[in-house]
């Protein structure tokens, strides 16, 4: 079994090191090595990272919907848990089932209905980033909603029970009991959502409006063929590493939380052995 896990890693992994690799050569081939140099992300005055207008946008526009669908997403997300976490009247089970309809739902299916929504039922939203940040949003929401979910049963009802034992209103129990402790899980689909949103490539190339909307993804389907040069790899080691950040950045916010859940409790349970005493 380790043999195989390893296998799949040294698989997957390797051809993901080879193209960082080749965004640090010297030379314009992306096959053969001709030493290190960082003038695909600076250094040439026209096709570096930095100086090229049309990887700027690229980057500038897959930034900017994935910092608008983690801030629109999140809340809606965290809204929707608290909601089918709480429900439990007629049709709760469908509407659980709907809001995980987008996970199962294959994106290139997702995308392409997107895009004749848009264009032929929805027709004042124009395709261009509006189209694409409603589409982010779609898909994203979900994920947020599982993150949550998986907090809200870990906490149990048991707290907003007990603010409101002690006089808090509904919203009081929710607003200074429940979101607090809920705010791991919140960063968490946070760094998620930004690392999905960042990454997409089916629903951006659908509901793209033009070359200025263009996502780093798709400028990089779209250009890989056609004489490429080593700053593709450059604009893409620079994507792969702010999704590698924001994940880890999830993580570490969920073990920081979970640490001080576990010694929280620990303190708990000494103290009522004391009592007890």
């Amino acid at each position: 079994l380790a043999l195989f896990t390893w296998a799949y890693i040294f698989w997957s992994l390797v051809p993901v090191v080879i193209a960082v690799q080749f965004s640090f050569n010297e030379g314009r081939s992306r096959s053969t090595w001709q030493g290190f140099s960082m003038q695909w992300y600076t250094g040439d005055p026209e096709l570096s990272v930095l100086h090229n207008p049309v990887l700027r946008a690229a980057m500038i526009q897959s930034l900017k919907l994935a910092a608008l669908t983690m801030l629109i997403a999140a809340p809606i997300g965290v809204a929707l848990a608290i909601g089918l976490a709480r429900w439990r009247g007629r049709g709760s089970r469908a509407g659980n089932f709907m809001m995980l309809f987008p996970l199962v739902t294959p994106e290139i299916v997702m995308g392409s209905a997107l895009f004749l929504t848009f264009v032929y039922l929805l027709t004042f939203v124009r395709l261009g980033t509006v189209a694409q940040l409603i589409g982010h949003i779609t898909f994203s929401i979900s994920y947020v909603v599982i993150v949550v979910r998986a907090r809200l049963f870990a906490i149990g009802p048991e707290y907003e029970e007990a603010a409101m034992d002690l006089g808090a209103s509904p919203t009081q129990a929710l607003r200074l009991v429940l979101l607090p402790m809920l705010m791991p899980a919140i960063i968490a689909s946070l760094m998620i959502v930004f690392a999905i949103s960042i990454d997409d490539f089916v629903i951006s190339a659908f509901l793209k409006g033009g070359q200025n909307t263009e996502t780093v993804p798709v400028l990089i389907y779209s250009t890989a063929r056609a004489a490429p040069n080593p700053s593709l790899n450059a604009v893409a080691t620079v994507m792969l590493v702010l999704s590698l950040v924001a994940i880890t950045l999830a993580v570490l916010v969920q073990r920081h939380f979970s640490a001080g859940d576990r010694k929280r409790r620990g303190a708990a349970v000494e103290d009522f052995a004391r009592l007890e005493i």
